[in-house]
């Protein structure tokens, strides 16, 4: 279990780490129209970080309820391709400057949150709640991406 422990937590640090390093906080960004409600840019962070944390802590405890190697492939799969599409998103809106094409990959995010949820359930009671903030913190910035691109439009890239 230690070991899960251990990896869960380098992952989720990789990933918080990558993703900050992807999401550039400059003038393109503070010039960009935003609703009133926008959070400030100092949330974000703390935010994923509990977010992310809560999400390994999912992973660990579905891991551990795991009957064999076939369940263990399983999360690790559908964690892979969760981490995919978490990491595609910050480089389309701020490195590429494109809000709207970060706003088209959300869907696939958001399912691959939900296959999470779905896929780790039988595992862990309590893995689904502990992904339910991440759903809806994902459901809340897709919203918020949606308005920046009604806002800003058209976006032609870097």
């Amino acid at each position: 279990m230690t070991i899960t422990i251990i990896i869960a937590t380098v992952l989720t640090i990789l990933v918080l780490g990558i993703g900050g390093l992807m999401t550039t906080i400059g003038p393109w960004y503070r010039n960009l129209r935003k609703p009133r409600w926008n959070p400030p840019d100092w949330l974000f962070g703390p935010a994923w970080a509990i977010i992310l944390g809560l999400a390994a802590w999912a992973g660990v405890d579905a891991w551990a309820g795991a009957p064999d190697g076939s369940a263990h492939l399983r999360i690790a799969a559908l964690y892979g391709v969760n981490i995919a599409f978490h990491m595609a998103w910050s480089p389309l809106f701020f490195n590429l400057r494109r809000p709207d094409w970060a706003l088209a990959e959300v869907p696939f995010l958001f399912l691959s949150i939900l296959g999470l949820i779905v896929g780790l359930a039988p595992l862990s009671a309590l893995a689904p709640w502990l992904l339910l903030p991440y759903l809806l913190w994902v459901a809340f910035a897709a919203f918020l991406n949606l308005i920046i691109v009604r806002l800003n439009a058209p976006f032609r890239g870097s």
